[in-house]
C-alpha cells in the first residue's frame, strides 16, 4: 500500500459515486483515477490491467463527450436496454478477448495470474463502452468484473485496491437498480 495507491482509491470512490448519481463530472475523476492505476498495476505485473487503464483514458474521454452531447452539461439524458443479439456479442467479445488475451500473456510475458487479468481486462473494455453508449447491462457486467477484481487484488496484495473494488462492487449493485428503474420507467436521468 503506497500514498499513489490511496490517491487512486479516493478518486475511483469519487468517480464511481458520481457515476451511479448519472454525473458527468464522474469523468474526470475517473481519468485521473486510470492514470495513476497504470502506474499502479504495471509494478503489480497486471500488464493486461496496466494497459487496460490507456483505453480507459481514452474511452473516458469519449464518454465524456457522448454524456456532453446527449445531454448538455445540466440536461438530461436517457439509459437504455440493449437487444438480445447486442448481448450475445458482448458476451462472445468478452469470451474471445479473455482466452486470447489470457493466451498470449501466459505464453509470452511474466504476467501475474494471465487469465483473471485478461479476463477483467476484456471485460471491462466491453463494460466502458457499454457505459459510454449508457446502456443498463454495463452494471451487471461491472459486478462480474468487480467480483473477479476483489480476488486478483487480494492474491497480489493490492489490499486498498480489493477494497476499493468492493465499494465498486455495492456502487455497481445500487447503479444497475437506479439505471434499470430509469430504463423501465422510460425516465431521463441526470448527466
Amino acid at each position: 500500500m503506497n500514498l499513489l495507491e490511496i490517491i487512486a482509491v479516493a478518486l475511483g470512490i469519487a468517480n464511481v459515486g458520481l457515476l451511479v448519481r448519472r454525473s458527468i463530472w464522474n469523468y474526470p475523476f475517473g481519468m485521473a483515477m486510470v492514470a495513476l492505476y497504470l502506474v499502479i498495476f504495471w509494478q503489480a505485473r497486471l500488464y493486461g490491467e496496466a494497459v487496460l487503464q490507456v483505453f480507459f483514458f481514452v474511452v473516458q474521454g469519449w464518454g465524456w463527450w457522448l454524456w456532453a452531447r446527449a445531454g448538455g452539461l445540466a440536461q438530461m439524458v436517457q439509459v437504455e436496454w440493449m437487444g438480445w443479439r447486442a448481448r450475445g456479442v458482448a458476451i462472445a467479445l468478452v469470451a474471445g478477448s479473455s482466452l486470447g488475451i489470457g493466451w498470449s500473456m501466459a505464453r509470452f510475458t511474466d504476467a501475474a495470474l494471465p487469465y483473471a487479468d485478461a479476463t477483467i481486462a476484456g471485460a471491462s473494455v466491453v463494460a466502458q463502452v457499454l457505459l459510454a453508449l449508457r446502456r443498463v447491462e454495463n452494471w451487471a457486467l461491472w459486478i462480474a468484473i468487480d467480483v473477479l477484481s476483489v480476488w486478483v487484488y487480494v492474491s497480489r496484495e493490492l489490499y486498498l485496491t480489493a477494497g476499493l473494488y468492493v465499494v465498486f462492487l455495492g456502487l455497481a449493485i445500487a447503479g444497475l437498480v437506479a439505471w434499470a428503474r430509469a430504463a423501465r420507467d422510460g425516465e431521463a436521468i441526470a448527466a
